[in-house]
């Protein structure tokens, strides 16, 4: 009864803690912070200078006292004391404008499914610790589900697929649960890598991650465009060491991209053939979904379509699912209880 009391005047949140981007969700606002999940710290001090948008533009830029870097690696936690910065500084944010005496938000923040209870404690206890009266964790597939309005609770095959930075979460549901699941660890910042290696090799340029993100953004592509796009890449020349432009078409990109692409459409592939055949009935008549940064990457529906033999739909918004699923949870906390990843107790061993 203390809790509901507690909740009907805090500004309870859902977060999808991304490894390129955070996105919060506030009750009864909405979608009301996307940053990327970029930390400024001073080396010397271990002051933190800047987390967010702010942190992203320090990106290769800083001296050498400073590192500007994101505290989570293939969507988990990998540096525990910068994640509980960052997300006190999101929290924080929230409850600026808020009274003091006012109670800490509950928080529904969405994880890579196949995360260890070790990696979940982790996000838990950072959560707790920035601030958070009560954290509850949900697997991205399902909260991205749940964000585009999927029939989850019916006895029926709901197949989604989220591709975000760190990870790429596939996941058969029924009934409100997982039946079939996989997360692989490639996906956008794979993508970014990729094309690094490719422009580095095929056309003698250095260039930085985030030029490879604008490349990818331009005209990145997984599978055949009708017609021919490019952009120019500035970077610098492998032997001289000097400024230098190239053009960069769709098609140099696609096969940058073609072997990790390729990974995530045959993990959708295998995970549709492991899944029970009344299941795969009801999948072939509504389609697969796809959510996550990766589905605005050109091509990347056809290219799963043509593994699985599936058709395959870009769903509203795909960039914001898993956060506005967080937020649907808010508002029944209560029925969807059951979706929530439990955290068993560990002890660190002496």
């Amino acid at each position: 009864m203390l809790n509901n009391l507690f909740g009907a005047f805090s500004h309870d949140i859902g977060i999808d803690l991304g490894t390129a981007n955070t996105l919060v969700f506030v009750r009864n606002k909405g979608v009301v912070i996307n940053e990327p999940s970029v930390v400024a710290i001073n080396n010397t001090t271990k002051q933190v200078l800047a987390i967010g948008s702010s942190a992203e533009r320090m990106v290769g830029k800083t001296p050498a006292n400073i590192t500007a870097s994101r505290p989570l690696v293939d969507g988990v936690v990998s540096d525990f004391e910068v994640t509980e910065a960052m997300l006190k500084y999101f929290i924080d944010r929230v409850h600026e404008e808020t009274l003091s005496f006012l109670p800490r938000p509950r928080c529904v923040i969405g994880i890579p499914s196949g995360v260890t209870e070790v990696e979940k404690r982790a996000v838990e206890d950072a959560a707790k610790n920035a601030g958070a009266r009560d954290v509850y964790l949900i697997e991205e597939p399902m909260a991205a589900a749940i964000g585009v309005k999927l029939p989850i609770q019916e006895a029926a095959g709901n197949a989604i697929v989220d591709i975000g930075g760190g990870t790429s979460e596939i996941a058969i549901i029924s009934l409100g649960g997982i039946v079939q699941s996989k997360s692989v660890r490639v996906a956008g910042d794979k993508f970014n890598d990729d094309i690094i290696q490719f422009v580095k090799e095929q056309m003698g340029i250095i260039i930085g991650e985030r030029t490879a993100e604008r490349i990818k953004l331009e005209v990145g592509a997984v599978y055949p465009l009708k017609e021919e796009i490019h952009t120019i890449v500035k970077g610098r020349d492998v032997v001289t060491g000097l400024p230098r432009e190239e053009y960069i078409t769709n098609v140099m990109v696609e096969t940058a991209l073609d072997k990790s692409s390729k990974i995530v459409a045959e993990s959708v592939q295998s995970t549709i053939e492991s899944t029970p055949p009344e299941l795969v009935t009801d999948i072939i008549e509504k389609g697969i979904m796809l959510a996550g940064g990766g589905a605005l990457l050109r091509g990347m529906d056809d290219l799963i379509s043509h593994f699985t033999q599936i058709q395959v739909h870009v769903v509203d918004d795909p960039l914001s699912a898993v956060v506005r699923g967080t937020g649907i949870i808010l508002d029944d906390i209560d029925s969807l209880k059951d979706v929530f990843v439990n955290v068993e107790d560990y002890q660190v061993p002496d």
